[in-house]
């Protein structure tokens, strides 16, 4: 049985909901942000065919363990199209990514880029860390170094 590829498109879709992994545009960004007011927020996008991204990951998923209870919030932003993402919820939830997790829906992808951060060309991965006050106080373009995220943290929280 042939399925076309609108149908698979919703079913991978579905399965990236299931997994929880949300849609997300340019208002559900600046919505994300006002909403965690209050909170040390880390914000890092990444793609499934990105092998930094991938690489980087379980070492970003331990440092938002080790500081959640201090208020870290850490939300990913897979940057995948959408036939990709099964792929994406797969490595979501295989690699234990706190929620929310979301992938991208955005309308424009280079306004989007020019709003999260006027100097990112677009490169993945990206990380961009925002204080309690909703001001953004770094970003790391590329693989994060770790200790520098770490110590980033704790000056914020």
């Amino acid at each position: 049985m042939k399925l076309s590829l609108p149908i698979l498109a919703l079913l991978a879709a579905g399965l990236a909901l299931a997994a929880g992994l949300q849609p997300l545009d340019e208002a559900g960004y600046q919505q994300l942000l006002a909403s965690s007011k209050g909170k040390v927020l880390v914000v890092n996008f990444w793609a499934t065919w990105c092998a930094p991204c991938r690489k980087e990951m379980p070492e970003l998923v331990a440092l938002a363990a080790k500081y959640r209870a201090k208020g870290l919030q850490f939300v990913t932003v897979a940057i995948d199209e959408e036939s990709d993402a099964a792929t994406a919820a797969e490595f979501v939830a295989k690699n234990k990514v706190p929620q929310p997790a979301y992938i991208k829906r955005f309308r424009n992808d280079e306004k989007f880029i020019s709003m999260v951060d006027p100097r990112w060309s677009g490169g993945l991965p990206f990380t961009v860390v925002y204080d309690r006050t909703g001001r953004k106080v770094r970003v790391f373009p590329g693989e994060v170094n770790i200790r520098e995220l770490e110590e980033t943290l704790q000056k914020l929280l």
